[in-house]
């Protein structure tokens, strides 16, 4: 499932794909007027947003959180307050050499999430 993947700057610049605490994009909600998350559209870093993301894609739960709302609070630059350890997910982009490959594994599990909820509405 193609999403569309915006970029603001160099695309073959590594620090373009660094991501450091991804989230949802806003919107109004209409009944509330309250800003929400748009599940839509993902903030990945100042230079790349994620959109074209199915909303759909929110329905399937991995516990209390959607596959994609897993992703952001996994997927972020953490330093644990008691040892100071860092936890890097870009330092796994480096180690095998695609900076891209956390947006492009946001790009797999809207896929599997799809397909997974395709075959669930088939049972």
């Amino acid at each position: 499932m193609p999403l569309d993947v915006r970029v603001k700057g160099d695309p073959d610049d590594r620090e373009t794909w660094r991501v450091i605490k991804p989230k949802w994009a806003k919107k109004k909600d209409l009944e509330t007027g309250k800003n929400v998350n748009d599940t839509t559209t993902m903030i990945y870093n100042s230079r790349v947003t994620i959109a074209g993301i199915p909303e759909e894609a929110e329905e399937y739960q991995l516990g209390s959180r959607s596959a994609l709302g897993w992703i952001i609070d996994r997927y972020q630059v953490k330093k644990d307050k008691a040892s100071g350890i860092v936890n890097d997910p870009n330092d796994w982009a480096d180690e095998v050499g695609n900076p891209r490959y956390i947006v492009d594994l946001v790009g797999k599990v809207t896929r599997v999430v799809m397909e997974t909820n395709r075959i669930v509405r088939g049972l």
